[in-house]
């Protein structure tokens, strides 16, 4: 069983490692020590805890309606008008996202540089790498 330490737990969750050594000393991410006295997250762990706390995020108000539930959200770092299309990048975390939409599509959203937006992914091909 692969085992995660408090920094690599914190880049997976998109937070700082000191909010998941907030989380650990809370009880509310669970860890144990290796041999070195490092604290670790087993990977099954890690997996439910990050499952509960999109889910927690899921129920904040506000969200919108939407059936894709790959939700990034992030801030505007790029936006590149054409005459019809425009490119809009987010970061979201340790994610850079690149969408293509109209460019009325930006307009009506009012997105410019450093607002914070969500990019939505529902794709049917998704690729996933081994680490």
């Amino acid at each position: 069983m692969q085992s995660y330490t408090i920094g690599q737990a914190a880049r997976l969750l998109g937070v700082s490692p000191d909010t998941a050594r907030r989380w650990a000393d809370a009880g509310r991410l669970t860890t144990h020590r290796d041999e070195g006295g490092r604290r670790l997250i087993d990977g099954r762990d890690l997996a439910a805890f990050s499952v509960d706390l999109a889910k927690a995020g899921a129920t904040e108000e506000g969200r919108p309606y939407t059936s894709a539930r790959n939700a990034f959200p992030g801030i505007v770092t790029a936006i590149k008008l054409g005459d019809v299309a425009a490119q809009v990048e987010i970061q979201a975390g340790p994610h850079r996202l690149v969408s293509l939409l109209t460019r009325e599509a930006v307009e009506e959203l009012g997105l410019e540089v450093g607002m914070e937006a969500t990019a939505r992914v529902k794709s049917t091909n998704v690729h996933i790498d081994r680490a």
